[in-house]
């Protein structure tokens, strides 16, 4: 699957009706947010059971001020419509592709029952 640009009408929506999303949050200014953009863009054609969203944070300021962005590009990725990863930087695609793996293998439930022990802590 390629990238959809993701709005913020249509955030919630993808996050939540998608087993696995991953979303770049990026500007065309960025110099390191041009640099991974093919590299996304690549390995979302690996995996086309994933959504791969872009979320333009200046077109979309609102969304990127909800996500708490604060340098980009940023990666978050949801799993069972919960942030399970969210960091800044860019990532070569082996590194990637390991990342989509660890979340692949994540456990839900625990994942799950550990949210709710924070939330309840």
């Amino acid at each position: 699957m390629s990238t959809v640009n993701l709005t913020t009408d249509a955030f919630d929506q993808t996050v939540q009706g998608n087993d696995i999303v991953l979303v770049d949050f990026w500007a065309a200014w960025c110099g390191p947010c041009r640099m991974f953009g093919p590299v996304f863009a690549a390995v979302s054609e690996q995996h086309p059971d994933i959504v791969f969203g872009k979320v333009d944070t200046e077109a979309e300021r609102v969304l990127a001020g909800r996500m708490g962005i604060s340098s980009i590009p940023t990666l978050m990725i949801f799993r069972d419509g919960v942030l399970v990863f969210a960091e800044p930087g860019a990532l070569p695609a082996h590194a990637l592709d390991e990342l989509i793996g660890a979340v692949r293998a994540l456990d839900m439930d625990e994942v799950r029952a550990q949210l709710t022990s924070q939330t309840t802590s």
